[in-house]
């Protein structure tokens, strides 16, 4: 290993002992036992907010290695600058997580996620305007269009065998593990070897398809590939920094499975307005009952509002902005995938994979890549790999993109 290279490894490596403790979303998120006192006052018409207790933390210690790291670390180095945005990105989630409970944490918040008026990639609209348009379109739709078995619910247990059999097929052997948990607010949740999924919530057929393609497929994929990285062992952690691209690119991944349907993008997209309406003062009550009005059931209206109030105070002006960088990460790396097929660099989208990184990480390691420093992933979803495919439907988006709708709705026939 050459001197620069060990150096830096050697830094990452005391970047992971560092940030070891900083669990923003476990260590923000609510009591599961929050939920059931709230519900049972709104249904008898007394619904109080409710008063979380967060821990009172100390990162001291951590920052002070973070910025021992980042001072070590060469900035003109592919993987000091890496080391040194990293860095940034985890000292504000240290900070975050120091002022649990308090409307400080929207400031740490917005510094790593953005907000709902954050322009769309390519000075597009924002953020806000395009959940606007999904729910529009959602809320537009005739439910009556929605196939019988799209209409079924699948029971916690059920899906647990149905997505465990998935996984084992995919990776022809026991790599991850579903499993049920009562605890859980959130209806699922993926770590490198293991998918939780929450005791006694209801599933559709969607869903399947979206907890392999998006959660398994992606976060605990590209987890795994993370751990196979002997220099940069911080590719398999979950850095605050790579959250936008990591939900683009689950989220891209079920629209090209077609894993994704319209009222998915509506539950995400409603998020991005409750983000707003809590930053504008709305208190939970408002944001839950928005929830109600949209269409969703207490229970999941509960959890969805959760989302929004994590970490901050429940009585307006302030919100966890999370939820936000979705739609904008999708539009990034769905940009970032027509770009490379562009250039003739359809690797890079594959390289996406070999750990949890932004999209500027993957060019500024192309070198690290080629020299050997880093590995390719050891696992592809099927889509990824199968290059020709890929780039068939990337080709058809790319010429699709150049036709005006608006120029063709003069022509377009008048449907009765």
């Amino acid at each position: 290993m050459q001197p620069d290279i060990a150096h830096h490894a050697a830094l990452d490596a005391r970047l992971v002992k560092a940030v070891r403790g900083i669990k923003l979303l476990s260590l923000a998120s609510w009591p599961a036992d929050v939920q059931a006192p709230f519900l049972d006052g709104f249904a008898r018409g007394q619904a109080q907010l409710p008063a979380i207790a967060y821990p009172r933390l100390d990162f001291g210690d951590a920052r002070r290695e973070l910025a021992a790291i980042a001072a070590a670390a060469d900035e003109h180095h592919p993987l000091g600058g890496y080391l040194r945005d990293s860095v940034h990105s985890w000292d504000i989630a240290a900070q975050l997580l120091e002022s649990l409970g308090t409307a400080a944490v929207t400031t740490h918040s917005v510094a790593l996620f953005g907000t709902p008026e954050e322009c769309l990639p390519g000075d597009g609209p924002t953020t806000r305007d395009a959940a606007g348009h999904f729910i529009a379109i959602a809320n537009e739709l005739d439910h009556e269009l929605l196939a019988p078995e799209e209409q079924v619910p699948v029971s916690a247990t059920a899906l647990q065998l149905q997505l465990q059999a998935d996984l084992d097929d995919f990776f022809d052997g026991r790599v991850i593990t579903v499993e049920l948990d009562r605890q859980l607010i959130a209806k699922a949740a993926a770590g490198a070897t293991r998918i939780r999924l929450r005791h006694g919530a209801a599933f559709s057929d969607y869903d399947r398809r979206q907890l392999l393609q998006h959660e398994a497929l992606v976060h605990s994929l590209t987890a795994l590939n993370g751990r196979e990285q002997t220099v940069l062992p911080s590719l398999a952690l979950a850095s605050p920094r790579v959250t936008a691209t990591q939900e683009g690119l689950a989220t891209f991944a079920e629209q090209i499975t077609g894993s994704i349907d319209i009222e998915r993008m509506k539950r995400i997209s409603l998020r991005i307005e409750a983000v707003a309406m809590a930053l504008a003062g709305a208190d939970f009550i408002e944001v839950f009952r928005y929830f109600i009005d949209a269409g969703q059931n207490p229970a999941e209206s509960f959890s969805s509002a959760q989302r929004v109030f994590r970490g901050v105070p429940t009585t307006g002006g302030a919100a966890f902005t999370k939820d936000t960088v979705y739609l904008r990460g999708l539009i990034g790396v769905h940009t970032f995938f027509r770009h490379s097929l562009q250039q003739d660099r359809l690797r890079l989208c594959r390289r996406l994979f070999a750990g949890k990184m932004t999209l500027d990480d993957v060019a500024t390691f192309e070198p690290m890549f080629e020299a050997g420093v880093l590995a390719p992933p050891r696992w592809l979803p099927r889509w990824v790999s199968r290059a020709n495919g890929l780039a068939g439907m990337l080709a058809f988006s790319l010429f699709a993109n150049r036709i005006r709708l608006d120029k063709l709705s003069e022509d377009a026939p008048t449907l009765s």
